[in-house]
């Protein structure tokens, strides 16, 4: 199941610079696992989205906890809500380079 995460960040810009390798990391690794489908800041750094492929919500909550930023108190809020994907085009999904 699915688990989409709306994340606001804490005002601290420095501290999550410093940390963005290591949340980055803790990220890929979950896309490598399969637990994650999507993840990518808000374009004004408030924030990111990411979605979570697991068993439940607690399974989701977990993972956003374990997140780098979450250790180090760079959410401010965590929204977590159920969601079915509907429609999807792959060529929009790809990273910029």
């Amino acid at each position: 199941m699915k688990f989409a995460a709306f994340v606001e960040y804490a005002n601290e810009p420095e501290r999550l610079a410093q940390l963005r390798p290591l949340h980055r990391a803790y990220l890929q690794d979950l896309l490598q696992q399969g637990r994650l489908v999507v993840a990518g800041p808000f374009a004004d750094g408030s924030g990111a989205l990411f979605v979570y492929e697991v068993a439940n919500e607690s399974e989701a909550a977990k993972l956003a906890a374990n997140d780098p930023f979450a250790k180090a108190a760079l959410f401010r809020a965590v929204v977590m809500k159920p969601w079915k994907l509907v429609f999807a085009s792959p060529d929009n999904l790809n990273p910029p380079l």
